[in-house]
């Protein structure tokens, strides 16, 4: 079977169009193969590469409705290219993903055991970092919501990171970066609230298995790791009529059945 079943149809994602950022592996492949198996039509933007067209290939070969999408969030350029591709292939979006990001492996790869001060950050790791999770949601938003606007509806969601990890001793440029995609995403919000669009916030609740943390490191974290499916239940709501007029809200998937009884979404 390649399709979800699901006893409610506000569930079922058939006819909906989304684009995943950053979704070759990890949360993004994870979120990315929930929402096709719910029904969805997908489009994994990543960085062009061998990773990408394996996971597109074995998506297909199951009969899912995937789509490869080449983008470096960080490029204007590129990001005017996958916007193009929507218009010229789907005619519409009508769900952003934003989850491109790379963590502090990047600037310091034992920041789980050795943590680096700020003053000793390389000025190219800060802006490498920050271009990529702050200045790549902006980048993406910016490309696509027009398309929003003039179809007269549509839905951003945003992935964050944990507040504790924004303060966490060594984590620059990775804490200021989720500190900023969170302001980012309230203004977001805001400002297209006259237009019908959404943005809404999401993130695992904990230390997720991804390749942000190196394999070496993974003993040192006590508590167990979030498994990326965590995110599965949460974004497929987010992407389904069942979020209809909810916006500005930062939802935490480990307690996602919990927000939905304190938010009265539960039938």
């Amino acid at each position: 079977m390649t399709k979800t079943n699901t006893s409610n149809p506000d569930t079922d994602l058939s006819g909906i169009h989304i684009v995943v950022t950053g979704a070759s592996s990890g949360i993004g492949l994870a979120m990315a193969e929930g929402l096709l198996r719910a029904g969805a039509t997908v489009a994994l933007a990543s960085r062009p590469g061998v990773k990408l067209d394996n996971q597109v290939k074995r998506l297909k070969s199951s009969g899912l409705n995937a789509y490869g999408l080449p983008l470096d969030v960080r490029s204007e350029t590129s990001v005017a290219d996958s916007v193009e591709w929507v218009q010229r292939t789907w005619g519409k979006l009508d769900v952003l993903v934003n989850n491109a990001g790379i963590g502090m492996r990047t600037v310091n790869k034992r920041f789980m055991v050795e943590p680096q001060p700020f003053f000793q950050v390389t000025p190219d790791g800060f802006r490498n970092l920050i271009d990529t999770n702050l200045t790549g949601y902006f980048l993406v938003a910016r490309g696509f919501t027009p398309l929003m606007i003039k179809q007269g509806h549509g839905k951003i969601i945003n992935i964050m990171i944990n507040r504790e990890t924004t303060m966490c001793k060594g984590f620059i440029p990775y804490g200021p970066s989720g500190s900023g995609a969170e302001s980012l995403s309230y203004i977001m919000a805001e400002d297209l609230r006259p237009y019908g669009i959404t943005v809404n916030m999401l993130l695992p609740g904990g230390a997720t298995d991804t390749g942000m943390i190196p394999e070496d490191l993974k003993r040192q974290i006590k508590s167990p790791l979030l498994r990326p499916r965590v995110m599965v239940e949460p974004i497929i709501f987010l992407a389904s009529s069942m979020s209809d007029g909810i916006t500005a809200e930062r939802i935490t998937a480990l307690e996602f059945s919990k927000w939905r009884i304190k938010y009265n979404t539960v039938d």
